[in-house]
């Protein structure tokens, strides 16, 4: 057997290489490449690895561990779970910052390879800096953190034991069901320790991501359950989107079967916003159509998505459906005690349209979807239309959504929007045109603060060809910003839109909602000291990182200078004031949050009144 010395973190690194996957028809390799911030942990022994393969497999530099991850996540969202990056760090707050990442990777079944630094095996240094140490398990480090936001965890105590568990993370991270992300803890000395490994680990590899064809018995239990349905809604969720032919299949099912279409936050961009059959977002942030139909359908069936409580409006929404699922995972396709076909989105609906043969939704409930939904478009572009603002009145997000999508008509159907937290994603959920699959990229299963900007990085680096528009709010632009700095320095050009409500303008109007008075969410309402609550020149910090910004006034100067930026050659800010009090009152649905039993605030115990009647309508 031809063998070659290498070590550990050599071995590693030549495989990761190695690995192949399809893009657009083509054969490319799997990872886009390696987002390193170094340390003692990782700097000699995989850092030398690195630089060796760094002609294929490229190394990027970013400012923020959790930031690095949160692009490598964005660019394998971005490519559909195709292609994908790793990220690797040091042994201490490097690795443990990467946890949050982790969690928003995991819920969102996105794949990501977290790379970090660990202890030594041989224990002669312990305790080394930086080291966690376990006063009742020698064994334990700050790694062990990653177990249960990892789909695959492994710590390498040996360089042997890459021969298993490198396949073992590539089938992980490649297959549709259990997709996440995966840990492999590298001890630093086991990092740099040598093993004859066989030549032949290390031949190029086609990464083939499976498409499970649903059992035939399952198809038919379906099929059954909706031949009896006058009143059916497809529901997209982001399986079809990560299935091959998935949008394509789901509007021909749609269309065959005369069914409209609702999408949740993943699965926005499967049909075109102006498709006939498009009744737009469902659920808590969801559009006046889509939940009008989800309310009054007999049947649901819900493709690739995971049913979480803003699709469902914490299960008060279509309690009186019956529910289809359609998904390549089981645990998902149980939920609600729907009849499940797991399977991937594309062939499992091909399957069941042949099943239902010429079966379709009654002629009243397709007048209605078009009724509603055309009255949906006319609601959003009442919004999204005003150009004007009286002063004092300061715009909301809805107006400043309008204002990014006519700034450049021409391309702006192709321009890829990015955002996760706070007011934007309801207001994009229901707002954004979405025109082509992949055009939306919102992060909402786990609704990260802070992923906006770097995950703009990740999705420009999937599709460098495409206008990439980051929207966030100034407490997301505050929490995690450093990596402004880090589009400037690779050349990855983003146009960003800050919107300045001047605190935590969701969640103050959750609070104020529950009968709370304003307090800690907007900077009036927190505690200050003698100077107050800053004024914050954002424009200002985001040209102090490298970027070009402007703060401006008006929806008409934000236009402007969203054309502006659209010329620029280099990551461009713009700044604009909103009001944190506004949103978009039409659609919506009721969400679940805990009020308390016992108040001495009399709009508390209002509240609470609203939150009985709705736990009511909960599906049993």
């Amino acid at each position: 057997m031809n063998t070659i010395r290498l070590t550990m973190a050599q071995a590693l690194v030549r495989y990761l290489a190695a690995q192949r996957t399809l893009w657009d028809g083509h054969e490319v390799p799997l990872f886009g490449g390696v987002w390193a911030i170094f340390g003692h942990g990782n700097v000699v022994g995989l850092g030398e690895a690195l630089y060796g393969q760094r002609a294929v497999l490229p190394t990027y530099r970013a400012h923020n561990e959790q930031a690095m991850a949160h692009a490598a996540i964005a660019y394998a969202k971005a490519h559909f779970r195709r292609r994908l990056m790793a990220c690797t760090t040091s042994i201490g707050p490097g690795a443990t910052n990467l946890l949050t990442a982790a969690a928003t990777a995991h819920v969102n079944r996105l794949p990501v390879l977290f790379l970090p630094g660990d202890v030594f095996v041989s224990r002669a240094p312990d305790p080394v800096l930086q080291q966690v140490e376990d006063f009742g398990d020698g064994g334990i480090s700050a790694n062990d953190c990653f177990k249960p936001v990892s789909r695959y965890f492994d710590r390498i105590m040996a360089p042997a034991q890459l021969l298993t568990a490198l396949p073992r993370a590539i089938a992980v991270l490649t297959d549709p069901a259990q997709c996440g992300p995966v840990t492999l803890a590298l001890p630093q000395d086991v990092q740099a320790q040598a093993f004859d490994f066989p030549a032949a680990f290390f031949a190029p590899a086609l990464a083939r991501v499976r498409a499970p064809i649903p059992e035939v018995i399952e198809v038919e239990a379906a099929a059954d359950l909706l031949r009896t349905a006058r009143r059916p809604l497809l529901i997209a969720g982001g399986g079809v989107l990560y299935s091959d032919g998935g949008p394509l299949e789901l509007r021909r099912f749609a269309e065959t079967h005369k069914i409209p279409v609702a999408e949740t936050q993943a699965g926005k961009s499967a049909l075109p916003w102006d498709h006939p059959l498009q009744a737009g977002a469902i659920g808590v942030t969801g559009a006046t159509a889509a939940n009008a139909l989800a309310n009054a359908a007999d049947a649901i069936i819900a493709v690739g998505t995971r049913l979480q409580d803003f699709t469902t409006g914490s299960h008060t929404l279509f309690p009186q459906a019956k529910i289809v699922a359609i998904n390549v995972g089981a645990f998902d396709a149980i939920k609600l005690g729907a009849t499940p076909v797991v399977g991937d989105a594309a062939s499992a609906l091909a399957a069941l349209s042949a099943q239902l043969a010429d079966w379709s939704a009654g002629g009243d409930w397709r007048d209605r979807a078009r009724r509603e939904g055309d009255a949906w478009r006319d609601t959003v572009s009442g919004i999204v239309d005003v150009r004007e603002v009286a002063p004092p009145a300061l715009p909301y997000d809805g107006e400043v959504i309008g204002a990014v999508q006519r700034s450049h008509p021409a391309s702006a159907a192709h321009d890829i929007v990015v955002c996760a937290a706070g007011t934007l994603p309801g207001e994009l959920h229901k707002l954004w045109r979405a025109a082509v699959p992949g055009g939306y990229h919102v992060e909402y299963g786990y609704s990260c603060m802070g992923y906006e900007i770097a995950g703009g990085i990740g999705v420009k680096m999937a599709h460098p060809e495409r206008e990439v528009v980051v929207m966030v709010g100034d407490g997301s632009y505050l929490m995690l910003n450093s990596e402004i700095a880090t589009s400037v320095m690779l050349g990855i050009k983003l146009l960003i839109v800050v919107q300045d409500n001047r605190g935590y303008g969701c969640i103050h109007r959750l609070q104020v909602a529950s009968g709370v008075p304003g307090f800690n969410n907007l900077f009036g309402d927190c505690v200050q000291g003698p100077e107050g609550a800053p004024a914050i020149d954002f424009a200002a910090h985001a040209r102090a990182l490298g970027a070009l910004a402007e703060h401006v006034d008006s929806i008409p100067d934000l236009e402007a200078a969203l054309a502006r930026a659209r010329q620029a050659t280099r990551t461009s800010v713009i700044v604009i004031d909103t009001d944190p009090l506004r949103s978009t009152a039409a659609g919506g649905w009721w969400w679940e949050v805990g009020i308390p039993e016992v108040s001495d605030l009399a709009a508390v115990r209002d509240a609470r009144g609203g939150y009985e009647q709705g736990k009511q309508t909960q599906r049993p």
